[in-house]
């Protein structure tokens, strides 16, 4: 099993991540660069947090652009798992790999603090070990991370059970309190707080590992 964690120039949560899957739950990470173009090693991606070219133009747009983005497209359609984080939600939504957008947050200000989820669905690979209701507290670090969509998609998503995180207290003002959603075949999560920061006793917390490891498990039965 191998998880490939893409970077990208600005990203700054690519060690978060490694570190996660490597030590935290003995899982082989590797980087990759974001001039990649095969994937043909990897059972799952992770585009991680950061500010991916600077967030120039708007957060993940210029990012969409990269050789990667076309390889992490062909590996989710042949239904590969795809796992966006904060950042790598954000490049998700401008690939059109996910619907809706993330916009400033209501305050206009940068949120950095810990925050409480709710598990809306079981049904995926990121969320399989986690209980439908449990809530984990992890953190949020974005400035650009309000969730919006139309009211139709909106409906969509909550109709096919596709919004996989809710806040509880929610940091930017996400319409209804969504923090991850799932594409329509399941296989590709974003959600803008970050698990891989709340894995490790050492941080304070391991309630995010359930997150990753729902991956491992479901990669390991594949």
């Amino acid at each position: 099993m191998q998880i490939g964690v893409v970077v990208f120039p600005g990203s700054n949560c690519d060690h978060d991540a490694w570190y996660a899957f490597n030590h935290n739950l003995k899982v082989k990470a590797e980087f990759l660069w974001h001039d990649e173009t095969s994937l043909n090693n990897f059972d799952a991606i992770v585009l991680p947090g950061g500010f991916a070219y600077g967030d120039y133009l708007r957060c993940g747009a210029i990012a969409r652009f990269s050789p990667v983005m076309r390889a992490v497209k062909n590996f989710a359609a042949a239904g590969g798992p795809v796992f966006g984080i904060c950042n790598g939600f954000q490049i998700l939504v401008e690939a059109g790999l996910l619907p809706g957008a993330l916009m400033r947050n209501q305050s206009l200000k940068f949120v950095c603090r810990d925050v409480t989820l709710r598990a809306e669905t079981t049904n995926s690979p990121f969320t399989c070990g986690l209980r439908k209701g449990q809530t984990i507290r992890v953190p949020v670090a974005h400035g650009e991370g309000c969730y919006y969509a139309d009211p139709h998609t909106l409906d969509v998503l909550e109709g096919e059970d596709r919004v996989a995180f809710r806040y509880l207290d929610n940091p930017n003002g996400s319409i209804r309190d969504i923090a991850g959603v799932l594409n329509e075949k399941r296989n590709v999560l974003g959600m803008m707080p970050h698990p891989e920061r709340a894995s490790d006793p050492l941080m304070g917390s391991t309630d995010g590992r359930g997150v990753l490891a729902s991956l491992v498990e479901s990669l390991a039965h594949a």
